[in-house]
């Protein structure tokens, strides 16, 4: 099969030999000065044994952050943050069961201060996806050779003379390829996110170990202008939202294990089908979009627009699925409690709720990288349903009751519009004989 897409030259002619050695060697020069050109230390290519090279990813991540502007931290930010969450906390004692958690780390953040907190969750999260894909790779290797760790081509003397370097360096070098590629996106990501988000938890990601709340008062700022809206009260909101939260991860451990189980169990389910990415790159070639196979940006490119990504298993759909219903249930179980928590304090509540939502439909960054690398969209309407699900599943029962259904087997999408349903499925009949 003639390798696609790493070749060291325009030549036409489908039968030269492949110099693998001089492929790599450009290959690795090329990427360097791209993450050069962008000020970014990519030392890690090449040399590291990472999946995800996390230098990489901080110092991305840290130069989109600061470009976009990180405002430091002022005693008056810290004072006015600290002041939100005392009124938020208070309110969510009543509107729901998980109770505060304490606070270890600092209630105010700057923009890459955010990046440094949030860092070591990004990784955990998209790290199994960098595993998933370096493994595929080895795997498809060891198709295309022996799988001994012989030179490529086997026992083959002209498959040999075109595969001149072992199959464990090839892959060792596509691995590191492949995983500085997923890591710049990454970082380029979680940058860019540093100029947008409100808090930790604004993504309604468990990005920190022990969940605490914290808000970046920048990014409150900006995400307040135009709104005719005391900035006070857009500041209890936001400081609502986050510790809410909060509280449920930190009361949820499990939860937290099942969201990067899903991402870990599609990761694991990559399967790289190289006549159906060659098929997808030919119609790239042909579709006059500036794609070229000997141009590393053009890869970063065409990872976003897919063309890269392998055929999803049913056992992978079924993890996107898990991952997607978890993800809505989260966005719309904290719109419920904070909803309850404001009810008639903040008299904008409705105008406030109602822009977040606005918002996470037209420019949601997390969301996008998560379609990049996933493929998966949250749909607006899932989360609508979730939110309306957790308020009929108060009303119907209690505050208890609703939160106590995170401990047990959370609904699935359908389950969504029959809450009264879903709540009757989890009680235990009285007399148990009819089930002898």
């Amino acid at each position: 099969m003639t390798p696609f897409g790493f070749t060291p030259g325009n030549s036409d002619d489908s039968n030269e030999p492949v110099d693998f050695a001089a492929m790599m060697q450009q290959m690795q020069q090329q990427i360097q000065e791209q993450f050069s050109k962008l000020g970014i230390n990519a030392t890690g290519f090449g040399g590291s044994t990472e999946a995800l090279p996390k230098n990489l990813v901080r110092d991305t991540a840290k130069k989109f952050a600061t470009a976009q502007g990180s405002a430091p931290i002022g005693a008056n930010d810290v004072s006015d943050v600290e002041q939100a969450f005392s009124i938020a906390e208070l309110w969510l004692n009543d509107a729901t069961f998980f109770p505060q958690s304490p606070n270890v780390g600092n209630s105010a953040l700057a923009r890459t201060d955010w990046v440094d907190t949030t860092l070591a969750g990004w990784q955990t999260t998209v790290e199994p996806l960098a595993i998933g894909l370096s493994s595929a790779i080895g795997e498809l290797l060891k198709q295309a050779g022996t799988g001994d760790g012989s030179p490529l081509g086997g026992d083959d003397p002209s498959r040999q003379e075109n595969m001149q370097l072992p199959i464990g360096m090839i892959s060792a070098l596509l691995n590191s390829f492949i995983g500085s590629l997923i890591a710049t996106q990454l970082g380029q990501a979680i940058g860019g996110l540093a100029g947008k988000v409100t808090g930790a938890h604004d993504v309604g990601l468990p990005l920190i170990d022990a969940a605490y709340p914290t808000l970046v008062p920048q990014n409150i700022k900006e995400w307040a202008t135009d709104l005719d809206i005391p900035m006070d009260e857009v500041r209890i909101f936001h400081a609502l939202r986050e510790a809410a939260i909060a509280r449920l991860f930190a009361h949820n451990p499990w939860l937290v294990s099942y969201i990067r189980t899903a991402i870990t169990d599609y990761g694991k389910g990559i399967n790289i089908d190289m006549d159906a990415i060659q098929e997808q790159a030919q119609r790239a070639l042909e579709s006059g979009n500036g794609f070229d196979p000997s141009n590393p940006e053009s890869f970063t490119i065409a990872l976003n627009d897919g063309i890269f990504t392998p055929q999803e298993s049913p056992a992978q759909r079924a993890a996107l699925t898990k991952l997607e219903t978890a993800l809505a249930l989260i966005d719309g179980w904290s719109e419920e409690v904070v909803a309850l928590a404001a009810g008639d304090r903040l008299p904008n509540i409705a105008a406030l709720q109602e822009t977040l939502r606005r918002r996470r439909a037209t420019s949601a960054p997390a969301q996008q990288l998560f379609s990049s690398l996933l493929g998966l969209q949250v749909s607006p309407r899932l989360a609508r349903e979730a939110t309306a699900f957790w308020k009929q599943v108060r009303e119907l029962k209690d505050v208890e009751s609703r939160d106590r259904v995170w401990s047990g087997i959370l609904p699935t999408a359908d389950d969504l519009l029959t809450p009264e349903s879903f709540m009757k499925s989890l009680e235990v009949p009285d007399d148990l004989s009819g089930l002898l």
